[in-house]
């Protein structure tokens, strides 16, 4: 089964909104929203994955990135481990550079059925640490 490793990045701004991508219509998990990231190169740490990937996708360059939590996931074909960090400093304003929609959400306005299943934990955590924080 092939094994994908997989860098996250929950971007969050001041006021506790987080920034999400939809996924491209002809992808894995079509149409839902997702935080931004990708596949971790041989030889890429996930750090470096991640700073790669959110420059490529949302045009953002991250300065600081905090580990948040990983996840372990297996879809029928497919087995995935995601590595997010929380970043919380960056320059540059996120969009999406390819041209994907995209949309800021309140932390504790996120919705778990949105996303991909294997996100479905971290969605749930995010939401019950803003509730803390209120």
């Amino acid at each position: 089964m092939k094994h994908l490793q997989v860098a996250v990045g929950i971007i969050r701004n001041a006021n506790q909104e987080i920034f999400l991508a939809r996924r491209a219509a002809d992808s894995h998990m079509a149409n839902m929203w997702e935080f931004p990231g990708g596949k971790i190169e041989p030889g890429e740490s996930a750090e470096q994955a991640l700073k790669r990937e959110l420059l490529e996708e949302t045009g953002i360059e991250v300065t600081q990135a905090k580990v948040f939590d990983r996840v372990d996931h297996t879809y029928q074909d497919l087995r995935v481990t995601l590595h997010f960090f929380l970043v919380e400093a960056w320059n540059g304003e996120p969009f999406g550079r390819e041209g994907q929609p995209q949309r800021w959400v309140k932390q504790r306005d996120l919705v778990a059925e949105e996303f991909p299943p294997a996100n479905y934990p971290l969605v749930a955590r995010l939401k019950a640490e803003s509730h803390q924080n209120h």
